[in-house]
């Protein structure tokens, strides 16, 4: 029961902390760029639903436009904050629960080992093939870029801890495999796609999610170590 506890509080204090210091972050970086892909977005709406106000199939995109959505500023920040800080707690328990089947204190040295594997597993990764999206650019259908994220996410999870944990030839041998693998397959991509969001923007935007990703598993991995070795001592 302590070493519950002791995941569970955690994982709250190092999420809160990471959640609410890495919102503050994207309010810096990433969220001025959404703002602007989102003007673009919203200009093509508008002149698709003029050239096309008759058909059926505009009426349901009108419909899709006037969707529920937080309204710009405090209340989509709180709705962004608490996202943020729900992933967090999420993925800390996570790391709670790795520092725990150690079976002794994890210094945040090691905790920052543990928060770049995660950005590896997590961010890097899947980056490579599905890096991510700006509003207004399209991609390819959701559920074949959920299925490749996953599953990539997860061999790349594999792949590490048999390269880290098991010393032989054959761990390494399958771990380089099964990171590889998800990028030989492919991710899943539209053969053509239109967008008035500019490229010089999406990269912006590529690079600016990558880092504050980066920021975010540095500070959640020592974060959560400190924080677990505090309420386990």
């Amino acid at each position: 029961m302590s070493v519950f506890r002791s995941i569970v509080l955690s994982a709250m204090v190092a999420g809160f902390v990471a959640g609410a210091a890495i919102t503050v972050v994207q309010l810096f970086s990433t969220v001025p760029l959404i703002l602007k892909a989102e003007v673009y977005e919203r200009d093509a709406t508008e002149a698709a639903a003029k050239a096309g106000a008759a058909t059926h199939e505009n009426a349901d995109h009108e419909h899709d436009v006037v969707a529920w959505e937080p309204k710009d500023g405090l209340e989509r920040n709180t709705f962004t904050a608490a996202a943020n800080i729900l992933t967090a707690i999420g993925f800390a328990l996570l790391l709670a629960g790795f520092y725990a089947l150690r079976g002794r204190p994890v210094t945040w040295h090691e905790g920052l080992l543990w928060g770049l594997g995660g950005f590896v597993v997590f961010t890097a990764a899947p980056g490579l093939g599905l890096p991510p999206e700006l509003p207004g650019v399209p991609a390819a259908p959701l559920a074949a870029r959920q299925i490749w994220w996953i599953a990539t996410a997860a061999a790349t999870a594999l792949g590490l801890g048999l390269l880290i944990f098991r010393r032989s030839v054959w761990a390494a041998v399958l771990g380089v495999c099964l990171i590889v693998s998800p990028h030989l397959i492919g991710a899943p991509q539209l053969a053509e796609r239109h967008t008035n969001v500019p490229d010089a923007l999406s990269h912006q935007f590529i690079v600016a999610t990558t880092v504050t990703s980066l920021l975010f598993w540095v500070l959640l991995g020592c974060m959560t170590s400190i924080a677990y070795r505090r309420f386990s001592a």
